[in-house]
């Protein structure tokens, strides 16, 4: 919502201040679809291939998410935590390999199944189940583990970082598209020079569109867009830096109740749960 309201704030400022002016926007709305066309239709196709086809799908994918809320609430990192706290405290009380079946079927296991938010999230459960695994058959140290974990974070980072470079390339490459729009316009007005001014003077007025448009878009419309999904890929991150630190922390000797504080401890401020918080969500639960 707050997306839409921000273009709409956007777009009426600049065309109604245009219009306040005594100018007429019968130029604009009569060059917009052509100049539209070239702009985006030549900017689309270099953005196809500027990009890989995993890219394209993963652009396309995380487009839709910019028009949502966060789902990185703190609820969701309360429940996180719980969950977190559940496993670990089975794991202390009744030995590491008490947790296997839960690891290995977490879609069965009541651990999860008391936490459905974050419980059927595929990337967290994946995350957090191989890393207990791993910690269940011991072969691994926690420095070992902490380095798979680094690079697994890199990894996912890279992966989602990958559509918000693709928009930030082509936010670029827009106003470049809009002068090849003004130009074309020039072209075609050079050849009709013979006109009456007015004619001209009108088609000069349609050319100079496009380089509008071009800039426009590109810092109005595209590179905001961009910014959004890459602090939200941030945010995505932050719940896996989390679940690491906890983890890591068990490891090492804490408790549970010590070892999640190890994990509240990393999230952002504006979403971090409060010590007293936390207790009491995992008390309750």
């Amino acid at each position: 919502m707050i997306v839409i309201i921000g273009y709409v704030v956007a777009m009426g400022c600049i065309f109604g201040v245009y219009v306040f002016h005594g100018g007429n926007i019968g130029v604009i709305l009569t060059a917009l679809p052509f100049e539209l066309i070239t702009i985006f239709g030549g900017a689309l196709g270099a953005f196809a291939v500027n990009n890989q086809p995993k890219v394209l799908k993963a652009t396309l994918k995380a487009l839709p998410t910019a028009f949502k809320g966060s789902k990185f609430t703190k609820d969701r990192y309360l429940e996180l935590m719980a969950l977190l706290y559940d496993i670990l405290q089975k794991a202390r009380k009744e030995g590491l390999m008490a947790i296997e079946k839960d690891v290995e079927e977490p879609e069965a296991s009541e651990i999860f199944k008391k936490y459905p938010v974050v419980g059927s999230d595929h990337h967290v459960v994946e995350f957090m189940t191989d890393y207990l695994r791993m910690m269940v058959s011991g072969n691994l140290n926690a420095h070992e583990i902490e380095s798979l974990m680094d690079s697994e974070i890199e990894t996912h980072h890279q992966e989602a970082h990958a559509p918000v470079a693709a928009i930030a390339r082509l936010a670029g490459a827009l106003p470049a598209f809009g002068i090849v729009a003004a130009v074309l316009g020039v072209v075609n007005t050079m050849g009709s020079v013979g006109q009456p001014p007015a004619v001209l003077g009108g088609m000069i007025a349609s050319a100079l569109v496009g380089t509008f448009l071009g800039i426009l878009l590109a810092y109005g419309v595209v590179e905001p867009l961009g910014g959004l999904l890459e602090q939200k890929s941030e945010d995505a991150a932050k719940e896996l830096q989390c679940i690491k630190t906890t983890l890591l922390a068990s490891m090492q000797g804490y408790n549970p109740s010590t070892a999640i504080e190890f994990g509240r401890k990393v999230l952002f401020s504006t979403e971090r749960p409060s010590f007293a918080e936390l207790e009491a969500h995992v008390k309750k639960k």
